[in-house]
């Protein structure tokens, strides 16, 4: 029932786009992907880069995956392909129908496996802590590990590095001038360290200290003074390659000129001096830019067109004599400048041919085309002026944004205080590299002309606030060089790939080859400035690096500012984890937010199955206090901060860390650029004040190593639930949960987002109340000021403030904690016990951590508890606790207790609705504050279950109900043991596992009822499964969905529904009446419909019935309950009719001239589908009116067999029935017209049909009648024809002479020819379709026998030798796209003039064809009809041949998986009566239908039975 392995579906929906949606996958898994509604019958085929087996990825290279279906057969529920996830990387997948290549798709991300250790043991990534390393900052290799050692000693399990590589003259850490060449200063004097020597220090401490390392890889620059560049300047964005820059660079030397002007002092006399100091000198720099810098530039003409030239160009096309291209369309073209491509000043043009077609129309004679020149150059000087303004916002955005870089970095007490303004430090920043010596801005811009000068020009990286990240600033098209919007690193110069290799094929060489070196050496890699990264470039170069380590950990930080451009990268790359950091949270509240927004579930969480939908997600965190590029947080927050902060983070259910120094209280940021100074060594002796050296005496270190052990260890031992509760402002607590073992670690952590010192805080905390029994409490600790000296920055090292310290005591009992105390112990309910926690000095900068079980005796229930559940899912064993005084009735297995109920039985315990259950004395279980379920039995709580599991909607009503008190627990246990039999001894199961349930905490009670619920739901399901046919057994979803409405319709109330059978009759079940006390019979009835037709006289109907029967039960194998039936309305006959409401018999009302011809099509199946099926027409039919003017026998009374009876219906037929209703009037129905109390049937002797009826009427009989005739031929049926009273004469009538004179006129009296002169037709004034069959022959109304609807089907499914093949099928397209909707059939041609889709029985108005539901079957789109279209289109689809037959079964599958969706999706778990039109709900329709169930259940039986052909 179960399976073990993890397996995720994907339903593919056509045209979905899902490139940026994340699916996150662990390898393991299996992922399926299955056809939505959309897709299924089409011919879909599926296409991945996931490698097959034994083949090597290659991004490009994409194969077919092949499609699996279970059961062979049937419809696309369960067909599905798949892919067994066992390679880490990102991949695509992309799928097409038929010839159409691409009509969706998306990525999928497998997380890598990580492994530690000389055992190779697994890092699970939430128990990942991670500390950043500056590499510059280490000193020589062989003194790494002491400094690493610090790492190791504070509980960190992985190392992230900045780049080894040799830096460039900025000294910045990023700024990297030889990829491929490590730091030479990691080498000592005469020893020179290689890649190797890092490789092997990096495994060592792999494997003795079970750490793992990871570096950055920087693809996006390289440092401006790299050699490489030198030698190949087409790796850059210069002025060669990119001559879009032009106008940009002119404008960045006329800006570096001016500053050098500034810095010189030579506006000093104007007011502008070199020390910017106010908001007034900044208003004077800008009036001096505009005028000296920008607007000697001329820029414009970079995008403006030579008018003269133009001009010239233009006259002479003219004069040449040319002419535009056809006639003039006004509107149809505009003039545009084209932009030269080598960006030369009045380089533009435009084209000739527009130019022709707007202004060249009139140049007969020189003055002519004069004037069209003079209409020519009006229209480019117009255009120039465009260009102009174009030009001079850009200017205005440029000198906006030098002015807001200016505020900053000299007025802004935030920023840096450049101080006055040179050469070193400029009014702003070089936007590009200029390696000559300066001259003249002449001079310079004679360096353009040369292409080997102009090549070295190149363009600084940065990044562009607010930007697509998916948009290269540095590629045409983009203006962020010319508009100084770019804040720019001055020490690199942005690197061109192009989108390929051929591009430039030294760059890609070289990066590919840095890449190789990181694999190889580090387990992961950290992309530095990801968001500017080009994705194709990262992609190839993680694809390279994937090569060397499959199972490569990529973590990045992304500041894209959107969820859905992270899910871009986090898919096509590959990334495992995102960087989040503490000091982006505002707030304590917004810091707990985080936590429980980057993992983990709720606590009590459901527990989810492993064969479940494929959800997105969000890409796993990697949660630091502080990244190592961002501000200090005791600069920005304070030091007592630092404690709670890592605290809070800990306790995330994700990947957590820092940057070393946060740990030792380092008060600066310890910048990437500036430092240069050496981390600190390890050393366990050395004292705090000790220069070089700390230990756990060190700053907040011993706090870091027991919240880092804690963590991890939370991680490995599944603590995967997350609760975050806000105890004030400034206190966060937050609970990890254990689902298996269900401990818990609750951490409350006091930030001090400021000083305490200056700071008021508020004296005292809210006390605190935690379910469970405190078992210890883990640490407590709190940052405190000591008498020590104030902090000194060190001129070697990196050193924090030895004025603060920790108070750390851990492993205490709570009665020992100096924090809290113990405040009252309660216990709420049964065995659930609540302590109160009281903070005594939980001051600012005060964490503790509690470790919490449940009471011993909740703990041990639920062990007990464990251990009945593991009989349906293997995960409870985990936890599970034998109970030595376990009650006899939970010895024993629910499969087996399932296998004594009868399928009748199981009807009680899944379903009946609420008016059944009322019937009963009770009623469906009602949530006061939501609403009552749709079933008293299982099924009722299942469906709420199902929808609220998967989003684990824990705070529904449904899981309030359940925490608040027992009774939903008592409903479905009493509800049962009121019950006989062995419904009573599933009753007690429920009643004493339950016991189990009551005694747990009230938390855990929603996760523990569902597993309960749905464990026996699912076993129950089996049972049904096993005692039905071997198509049901063997069938798909959607097979087994639907006969699961045979158990829902089919059931028996207090009240028996069906009249008694034959005394003599064998197999009839029997129950003793709580009542009488006297045996009885309690045969299964077949609901119409629930809840409207589910009880009571309105429970069973004649056509209903029999429409429903061969779907319900024959095809399910409940052949007995089918035999039943038959006979007992047989037992009801009466004037050749058997009823329409049953009414108990007694009650039953003979208004339906169909139900007989159905219920005689049912017999007539029986006799073929059942094994000896001929043999129900001996069975002994006890007549209830053995006359017509009988009062009501008792069984046993008459007893007739019952091919008697059949003989009686079809005698009586041919005769002629005629009569009027017993006790007609309104006591029987008060909406029924007088006349239609007269009840007429009989058949024309001409055309053998039954006048004036449906066109389903004819061909039932048809079906009855040639049935009759094979049976007599055949020996198993007694009378050969039928006799006519006449004039005092008896005529016999054959059966074969009676179907062949329908056969005869069938076609020309039904069928509506596509000729216009078609000497058949009577009435052709009537004809608004052809092509079609009539609906009737013979109406009162003549024009209703030409109405379009779907009737016809039915004939053609019981009687298609009436059909000419061709006429049927087109007939069969004609309502195809007529009549089908999504799920049901309009009743009426919507061309119709009395159509009308929207059924309101509670419409009271005077419209006679809508009023009180009148327009029930004029255009209401019916569910069951579409069973017969689906069966005849199938039929006739084989005998048009195997193409046509090919498309008609996609028709059929697409159908029927809408119908699956809504199965699926509904709570009644059935379908509809009917909807409105186009597929819209109807509130009047009953929910669930029998005969809807049934024909669809037919359809899929054919469609087996065809495909099997």
């Amino acid at each position: 029932m179960f399976r073990s392995t993890q397996t995720r579906v994907h339903l593919l929906s056509d045209m979905e786009k899902l490139d940026k949606t994340l699916f996150r996958l662990e390898q393991g898994f299996e992922l399926q992907f299955r056809l939505g509604p959309t897709l299924q019958g089409k011919h879909v085929h599926v296409h991945t880069n996931y490698p097959a087996k034994g083949k090597k990825f290659n991004s490009q290279e994409f194969h077919v995956l092949k499609w699996i279906n279970p059961t062979g057969r049937e419809d696309d529920s369960d067909k599905y392909c798949r892919l067994d996830l066992e390679i880490a990387g990102s991949y695509q997948y992309y799928f097409g129908c038929g010839d159409e290549e691409k009509t969706g798709g998306g990525y999928i991300v497998v997380d890598p496996v990580l492994r530690v250790g000389h055992e190779r043991n697994i890092l699970p990534l939430d128990s990942i802590t991670i500390q950043t390393y500056l590499s510059k900052c280490l000193g020589p290799l062989d003194e790494w590990l002491d400094r690493f050692r610090v790492a190791k000693e504070t509980g960190y399990n992985m190392i992230h590095l900045t780049p080894l590589q040799t830096l460039g003259e900025s000294r910045s850490g990023y700024s990297i001038a030889d990829q491929l060449e490590l730091n030479p200063e990691f080498s000592q004097p005469g020893k020179n360290c290689t890649w190797t020597d890092v490789g092997n220090l990096t495994e060592k401490i792999r494997k003795e200290w079970n750490m793992l390392c990871i570096t950055d890889v920087v693809y996006n620059h390289t440092a401006a003074n790299s050699k490489w560049l030198r030698l190949h300047p087409e790796c850059g964005y210069n002025l060669v390659n990119s001559p879009h820059l032009k106008p940009a660079w002119i404008l960045d030397r006329a800006l570096w000129h001016f500053s050098c002007d500034v810095a010189d002092g030579k506006y000093s006399d104007s007011g502008l001096m070199p020390l910017i100091e106010n908001e007034k000198q900044l208003k004077m720099l800008r009036e001096f830019l505009l005028k000296d810098a920008f607007a000697p530039l001329n820029l414009w003409e970079y995008l403006q067109v030579n008018v003269e030239k133009a001009v010239e160009q233009f006259k002479k096309v003219l004069q040449a004599g040319g002419k535009p291209d056809g006639p003039e369309v006004k509107g149809k073209h505009k003039l545009n400048i084209i932009q030269d491509p080598q960006y030369k000043r009045f380089g533009n043009t435009v084209d000739m041919k527009i130019a022709l077609e707007l202004f060249g129309r009139h140049t007969n004679g020189p003055a002519a085309i004069q004037v069209c020149c003079e209409w020519f150059k009006k229209s480019l000087e117009e255009l120039n002026v465009e260009c102009y303004k174009e030009m001079q916002g850009h200017h205005e955005q440029a000198v906006n944004c030098i002015m807001e870089t200016v505020r900053y970095e000299r007025l802004a007490g935030s920023g840096p205080k450049l101080g006055p303004v040179t050469r070193k430090h400029p009014l702003v920043t070089r936007y590009f590299t200029f390696p000559f010596e300066d001259m003249p801005m002449e001079k310079e811009k004679l360096l353009l002309q040369n292409p080997d000068n102009a090549c070295h020009f190149l363009a600084h990286n940065g990044w562009v606030m607010g930007d697509d990240p998916l948009r290269n600033f540095a590629e045409p098209g983009s203006n962020v060089y010319l508009r100084r919007e770019l804040v720019c690193w001055e020490d690199s110069v942005k690197l061109r790939y192009g989108s390929k290799p051929e591009d430039c094929p030294y760059l890609w060489a070289h990066m590919k080859k840095y890449t190789e070196i990181t694999a190889k050496h580090f387990c992961g890699v950290r992309l530095d400035n990801c968001h500017s990264t080009p994705l194709h470039v990262a992609e190839y170069m993680l694809r390279s690096a994937r090569e060397h380590r499959p199972d490569l950990y990529v973590v990045a930080e992304l500041f894209t500012e959107s969820e859905e451009l992270d899910n871009v990268f986090v898919t096509r790359l590959g990334i495992t984890s995102l960087i989040r950091e503490a000091m982006s949270a505002g707030d304590s509240h917004e810091e707990g937010r985080l936590v429980y927004r980057f993992g983990g579930e709720p606590v009590g969480s459901f527990v989810q199955p492993n064969l479940r939908p494929l959800v997105p997600g969000i890409a796993h965190a990697m949660f630091l206090d502080v990244t190592h590029d961002n501000e200090c947080p005791i600069k920005v927050r304070s030091v007592y901060d630092c404690l709670p902060t890592s605290a809070i983070i800990s306790m995330a259910c994700c990947a957590t860390g820092s940057t070393r120094g946060y740990d030792e209280l380092v008060p600066h940021q310890v910048s990437v650029v500036k430092e240069e100074r050496l981390y600190s060594r390890w050393n366990a002796d050395g004292l705090p004040s000790s220069p070089g050296d700390v230990n756990l005496q060190s700053g907040i270190m011993a706090g870091k190593l027991a919240l880092n052990r804690l963590h991890k260890e939370l991680a490995e031992k599944g603590f995967t639930q997350v609760y975050v509760d806000q105890l004030d402002e400034d206190t966060v607590a937050v609970t990890r949960h254990c689902p298996s073992t269900h401990r818990s670690v609750v951490t409350v952590s006091r930030t001090a987002f400021k000083n305490p010192k200056t700071h008021h805080y508020r004296e005292r905390v809210p006390p605190m109340c935690i379910p469970g029994q405190i078992e210890e409490v883990i640490l407590e600790a709190r940052t405190v000021e000591k008498d020590a000296d104030s902090y000194v920055k060190d001129e070697k090292y990196i050193n924090g403030m030895p004025e603060y310290t920790l108070e750390l005591r851990e492993h205490l009992q709570l009665s020992d904690s100096k924090i809290v105390k113990r405040g009252d112990a309660t216990t709420k309910g049964r065995n659930e016990f609540v302590q109160e926690i009281v903070f005594d000095q939980l001051t600012p900068g005060s964490v503790i951590a509690f470790r919490v079980s449940l009471h011993s005796k909740s703990q041990e229930t639920v062990g007990f508890l464990r251990t009945q559940l593991s009989q349906f899912n293997r995960l409870y064993k985990l936890g599970s606790l034998t109970d030595p005084n376990v009650p006899g009735i939970l010895k024993i297995s629910f499969e087996f207790l399932m296998s004594k109920l009868s399928l009748a039985e199981l009807n009680v315990l899944l379903f009946r609705c609420d008016t059944e259950e009322q019937d009963d004395g009770g009623g469906c279980y009602n949530i006061p504050s939501w609403m009552t379920l749709k079933y008293g039995g299982l099924q009722g709580f299942v469906s709420v279950l199902s929808d609220i599991r998967p989003k684990n909607d824990l705070g529904h009503p449904f899981c309030d109900n359940l925490r608040q008190g027992d009774w939903m627990l008592d409903y479905i246990s009493f509800r049962l043991m009121n019950k006989g039999g062995a419904l009573r001894e599933v009753g007690k199961w429920f009643n004493t596992i339950f016991t189990y349930l009551k005694h747990i905490p009230r938390y855990l009670v929603p996760c523990y009822f569902d597993a309960i619920v749905v464990g026996a739901y699912a076993t129950a399901v089996d049972a049904v499964f096993k005692n039905m046919s071997s198509f049901v057994q063997h069938g798909s979803t959607l097979v087994k969905q639907l006969a699961l409405g045979s158990v829902q319709m089919c059931g028996v109330g207090r009240v028996p529904t069906l009249p008694p059978l034959s005394p003599t009759l064998e197999n009839v079940p029997h129950r003793l009446n709580p009542t009488t006390k006297q045996e009885e019979q309690c045969c299964v009835s077949v609901a119409a419909g629930l809840p409207h037709f589910s009880s009571g006289i309105f429970r069973c109907w004649g056509r209903d019935t029999f429409i429903a029967l061969r779907g319900l039960l024959l095809i399910t194998g409940r052949h007995i309950e089918a035999r039943n039936i038959i006979l007992a309305f047989a037992g009801t006959l009466r004037h050749g009719l058997i009823p329409n409401l049953l009414g108990e018999g007694v009650g039953a009302r003979f208004n339906c001239r169909d139900a007989v011809w159905w219920w005689l099509q049912c017999i007539q199946d029986y006799c073929a589908m059942v094994p000896q099926g001929t043999s129900i027409l001996s069975c002994p039919v006890s007549r209830m009116y053995p006359t017509d003017d009988s009062e009501p026998q008792p069984a046993g009374t008459v007893d007739q067999p019952l091919y008697d009876v059949i003989q009686e219906a079809v005698q009586r037929h041919m005769q002629g029935i005629e009569f009027r209703e017993r006790n007609a009037g309104s006591q029987i129905d008060r909406n029924m017209r007088d006349e239609g109390f007269n009840v007429e049937a009989k058949v024309n002797p001409d055309t053998g049909f039954v006048d004036g009826s449906a066109v389903e009427i004819v061909g039932l009989c048809k079906s009855t009648v040639r049935w009759l005739m094979h049976l007599n031929r055949n020996g198993h049926y007694p009378y050969s024809s039928v006799s006519v009273h006449r004039d005092g004469e008896i005529h016999a009538v054959s059966y074969e002479e009676w179907n062949q004179r329908i056969q005869d006129n069938f076609e020309k009296l039904f069928y509506v020819s596509l000729d216009p002169k078609d000497p058949n037709e009577q009435h052709p004034n009537l004809v608004h379709k052809r092509g079609i069959y009539k609906d009737s022959y013979g109406a009162s109304s003549p024009w209703c026998d030409y109405q379009l609807r779907p009737n016809f089907t039915i004939a053609m499914v019981v009687a298609p030798e009436l059909f000419t093949v061709e006429r049927a099928w087109g007939a069969l397209e004609v309502a195809e796209k007529k009549l089908l909707g999504p799920l049901g059939m309009k009743t009426l041609d919507p061309d119709d003039m009395v159509y009308c889709g929207v059924y309101d029985n509670a419409l009271d108005n005077d419209n006679y064809n809508l009023a009180k539901g009148f327009n029930y079957h004029q255009g209401p789109e019916w569910l069951w009809p579409v069973g017969f279209f689906l069966r005849a289109k199938l039929f006739f689809a084989k005998q048009m041949g195997q193409e046509v037959y090919s498309h008609t079964v996609c028709l059929v599958k697409n159908v029927l998986s809408k119908h699956h969706i809504h199965l699926e999706r509904s709570p009644w778990k059935g379908l509809p009566e009917l909807t409105n039109e186009n597929g819209q709900y109807c509130p009047f329709s009953c929910e669930t239908q029998a005969w809807s169930i049934a024909t669809i259940l037919e359809a899929l039986h054919d469609l087996c039975d065809a495909e099997d052909l």
